[in-house]
């Protein structure tokens, strides 16, 4: 890549358009990405960002228009062809071997890797870019032993050490603790001053695309709506192009008579899937009509419990009550017909069957009723008239109830999951990370789904490494530090300095 000087339009997309079937995912999409600049692009989740950035990477062939690359028109047939041009791309989901160290992570693929591993010599290069962007990294630690923050990590070097020039990330702060969010943004805003072009996709953090960008472009059902400089902008005219409508960037909590305890717990432990112990005697009850939320950065065991108090994992000691009803060592199933529901984090993953249509997704939840199950055999009208309810009544946009769970939006798969879980109007509920990667419309109907069920007397546990959106919902607060709550405070004492330091093992409150 030649050299550049800032402001340089350095990658340029004219006219993109791409097809998938009869849906328009991009429609002649213009896009200038200038050296030294911080470029966010903003959209719902299915506005086309996605196939953008897939385009300009060389994962995907336009079907129209051109790209350009400092003023000259390429073609890139595969990502190989971005990279040797300097262009590096960070996915939200990861593309790491866990089994390999950070340092063998990176120089995977280089071409001066050669036949013969020096991974000394690669292991000093890549402390260089550490000490260069302000990272902190164990090199030689495996993949799978890093926290989520840090595999994002490994991916930036990864184009760093390919030499990249031009950086794409997908929500690059969506998996990150507040922290974490801060380090990142100083790093990248280091590599902007340095006349990289930094494109971060983004969809929900609307005050740190304020803050810390430049130019913002938005993107709506795959068509440009919008592109100016930050500074013009505020956090309501951005959420608005992005939705089309005025969008409530706050729900008001609502007051509702709060009822008898439907889930005790006592004296929990748990371990991870490497057997360390990482619920630690935690204790609390949930009462029909309340939201707790539990706040704590990621890594702290707030997985580990919800999945434990879902039946997913095996306690170690300590005893869970649903309803008066020990369900300690019971089966999922029977905590489903208990009232129990469950809203998982990984909501691809454990949440859904990537493969499985639509309609066999919400049978998921539903297989074990009498009116879906006859002698054995699914009655399939009733499911598909079910799954037809829940997309209409969820605003899910997709094909139709026999497409494929994997053609869905990370937004509108969240909304079947959502929908397919509340309709059995459970008793309790957890909800793991529920907006974890949603724009903010999608958000905005989330949350207005949980207020509705608490509305309607169920008991909700609130998992969320969104500080914000704890507070707004919560009727008391839980802060999680390595395993163990440092206190449980109610929504009238709760506030970011308290919860925070919390969060941060700093401050214990009343349990």
């Amino acid at each position: 890549m030649h050299s550049v000087e800032r402001g340089q339009v350095v990658l340029e997309a004219r006219g993109i358009s791409k097809r998938f079937g009869e849906v328009v995912a991009n429609d002649r999409i213009d896009l200038q990405l200038r050296a030294g600049e911080i470029h966010a692009v903003l959209g719902e989740n299915g506005a086309g960002k996605t196939t953008l950035m897939r385009i300009l990477f060389g994962e995907l062939q336009p079907d129209e228009g051109e790209i350009f690359f400092q003023g000259q028109r390429v073609r890139f047939h595969s990502p190989r062809d971005a990279i040797q041009l300097g262009i590096g791309m960070v996915h939200q989901e990861r593309k790491l071997i866990p089994a390999h160290t950070v340092v063998e992570n990176i120089i995977l693929g280089h071409p001066d890797t050669g036949t013969v591993l020096d991974l000394s010599r690669a292991e000093h290069r890549i402390a260089a870019l550490c000490e260069r962007y302000g990272f902190r990294l164990p090199l030689q630690a495996k993949v799978w032993q890093l926290s989520e923050g840090e595999k994002q990590i490994v991916e930036i070097l990864k184009a760093l050490y390919h030499g990249a020039r031009v950086l794409i990330m997908d929500e690059p702060t969506s998996v990150l603790s507040p922290p974490e969010v801060e380090r990142l943004l100083h790093s990248l805003r280091t590599m902007a001053s340095e006349d990289l072009a930094v494109i971060p996709f983004i969809t929900h953090k609307l005050p740190v695309v304020l803050e810390h960008s430049d130019r913002v472009t938005i993107l709506r059902r795959g068509r440009v709506v919008a592109e100016l400089e930050t500074k013009q902008a505020t956090e309501q005219s951005l959420a608005s192009a992005m939705v089309g409508r005025e969008v409530t960037l706050q729900v008001e909590r609502i007051e509702v008579p709060i009822g008898e305890p439907v889930l005790t717990v006592d004296d929990l432990w748990a371990r991870d899937d490497r057997g360390v112990l990482a619920v630690q005697g935690v204790s609390f009850e949930v009462r029909a009509g309340e939201i707790l939320g539990i706040a704590g950065v990621a890594g702290n065991g707030q997985e580990i419990l919800s999945d434990a108090l879902a039946g997913l994992r095996p306690v170690e000691r300590g005893r869970v009550r649903l309803a008066g009803v020990d369900i300690t060592r019971v089966p999922v199933l029977q905590r489903w017909k208990l009232g129990l529901g469950y809203i998982p984090t990984e909501r691809r993953d454990v949440g859904s069957i990537p493969d499985f249509s639509l309609v066999d997704n919400v049978l998921l939840n539903y297989y074990s009723e009498p009116a879906f199950s006859r002698r054995g055999v699914l009655a399939a009208s009733e499911a598909r008239a079910l799954t037809g309810q829940l997309l209409r009544e969820y605003s899910v946009v997709a094909a139709g109830p026999e497409a494929p769970a994997r053609s869905l939006s990370g937004g509108n798969l969240q909304k079947v999951i959502v929908g397919r879980v509340l309709s059995r109007r459970p008793r309790l509920l957890i909800a793991a990370l529920p907006t974890h990667g949603l724009d903010v419309g999608a958000a905005e109907f989330i949350h207005r789904k949980l207020l509705e069920a608490k509305r309607a007397g169920t008991g909700i546990i609130l998992i969320s490494e969104d500080l914000d959106e704890v507070l707004m919902l919560s009727d008391r607060v839980a802060a999680i530090y390595e395993g163990q709550f440092t206190g449980i405070v109610p929504a009238a004492e709760a506030s970011k300095e308290l919860i925070g330091e919390m969060m941060a093992g700093l401050r214990r409150g009343r349990l």
